[in-house]
């Protein structure tokens, strides 16, 4: 019976593995998004952390349903006890008659009984200790929404990176071909008599620069995949489906210049730790106010010691004596007032400097907005030019190419529009790059991801 479960479960657990691993292999930014939000241990402790506080709010509720303890105790002491007050702290209670001298003989005794407490009435205290649980609860809620939000934005910024490391290999492998093929040619014209041979020197040494390029190149980007897959929380090989996001820029067809702060996940934290310290203003309060509780019990009481100075240890442990009783107590903490002003006071500034708080932020998000605009714009303007710049460099490569072939130029002017070629297509790549990266400040800034997320289809 065991067997065909236990197949079960291996099959449904590979399934989920070749899933996760396929994932993996064919990876693009919304998939990463969803993997790196379920699997980051911060989220994750956050995610307790907010789980816990609503459970906070239960037990604030929980103040209305009375308590109700049952205890049995015994005891073997001895029988010199003596009435009178006494201050019932750092003390056991002596009961019993007072005896014409002293009996340190022992005898057993014991005790039950049910108790009820309960408190009907708190006068808002209840309700202000709910409130400020909801609070509290809302404050980790906004911060876990905050923290989700930064990492996505770590995500996509290091999968834009890893991005523009994969097309900038692409721009040295080519390099490379053409390294190759010039060190063909060098060799064909040397051995024709139309190049001198220190040419293929030349290019040989270019060649090896390439190289070097290259595997720096590799080196950046296992770097990229490394940090990449530690925000994913991942040890799998990472395969990126997105390969022609660089292509062209976005067409920013959602992007809108306008930015709702209240709806910014960082506004939302600072928001609601203002309304947790008010909420805190209005439970100090409260705590003036009297309190009103309930009380019911039933008891019974066993004693090895007679009234007539008898002692019969034994007899202790069972019940002589059964006791009933019910009662209301009104406490009002006079005297507390002026504790209760000083501390709501105290939580006042702490409103106080949480509203500013909010207020500093709503004006860093404010001019960090105008700031997005601007590195945009200056981003869409660049990535308009560079294709022309690239555009231009290919074709006088291609012409000082046909040139160097023909003897009517030399090796510098050849490797010059080379290196210009190179960095004109690097050039392009990075100002496509510029502009997503820019676009993503822009969301982080407006607090809203969509914006960057709709322009990659």
């Amino acid at each position: 019976m065991k067997s065909p479960w236990a197949f079960l479960i291996l099959f449904l657990h590979l399934h989920i593995i070749a899933n996760c691993q396929d994932s993996l292999h064919n990876l693009n930014l919304r998939t990463a998004l969803k993997i790196a939000e379920e699997n980051y241990p911060l989220l994750k402790s956050k995610r307790y952390d907010a789980d816990a506080a609503r459970k906070n709010i239960n037990l604030s509720k929980n103040t209305l349903v009375p308590s109700l303890d049952i205890a049995y105790q015994a005891n073997y002491a001895t029988a010199n006890n003596i009435t009178g007050m006494f201050y019932p702290v750092d003390m056991i209670p002596m009961t019993g008659p007072v005896f014409s001298s002293s009996n340190y003989r022992p005898a057993f005794g014991s005790a039950a009984s049910l108790l009820l407490n309960w408190q009907p009435l708190t006068f808002g205290q209840r309700n202000a200790e709910v409130g400020t649980s909801k609070a509290e609860a809302a404050v980790k809620s906004a911060d876990l929404d905050n923290e989700i939000f930064k990492h996505k934005v770590n995500v996509i910024s290091s999968y834009l990176d890893l991005l523009l490391t994969m097309d900038l290999l692409s721009v040295y492998e080519k390099n490379i071909e053409r390294n190759i093929f010039d060190l063909k040619q060098s060799r064909v014209l040397s051995s024709a008599g139309l190049r001198p041979g220190v040419d293929t020197a030349l290019f040989l040494s270019e060649l090896s620069k390439a190289k070097i390029d290259l595997l720096n190149a590799r080196k950046n980007l296992q770097s990229q995949k490394i940090n990449l897959s530690k925000l994913l929380v991942t040890d799998s090989a990472l395969s990126i489906s997105d390969t022609s996001l660089f292509d062209k820029p976005p067409l920013l067809s959602a992007v809108t210049t306008e930015i709702t702060l209240n709806q910014h996940p960082i506004m939302k934290l600072y928001q609601s730790q203002f309304d947790l310290s008010k909420s805190k203003e209005n439970l100090i309060r409260k705590n003036w106010l009297p309190k009103f509780n309930v009380w019911a019990t039933t008891f019974a009481r066993g004693s090895g010691v007679y009234p007539d100075g008898t002692i019969k240890a034994a007899d202790g442990l069972g019940f002589s004596k059964y006791n009933y009783g019910v009662g209301f107590q009104l406490a009002f903490p006079i005297l507390k007032f002026s504790e209760v002003k000083i501390r709501e006071q105290q939580q006042g500034f702490i409103s106080k400097a949480n509203e500013e708080l909010l207020n500093q932020t709503s004006l860093e998000l404010s001019k960090q907005d105008q700031v997005s605009n601007v590195t945009l714009q200056n981003a869409l303007d660049i990535a308009k030019e560079t294709p022309v710049q690239f555009e231009s460099a290919d074709y006088a490569f291609r012409a000082l190419q046909t040139r160097y072939n023909a003897g009517l130029v030399n090796f510098a002017d050849l490797i010059q529009a080379q290196y210009s070629l190179v960095k004109a297509e690097t050039d392009l790549k990075k100002s496509y790059w510029e502009v997503w990266k820019a676009l993503l400040y822009k969301s982080a800034v407006a607090g809203d991801l969509n914006i960057i997320l709709n322009e990659i289809k």
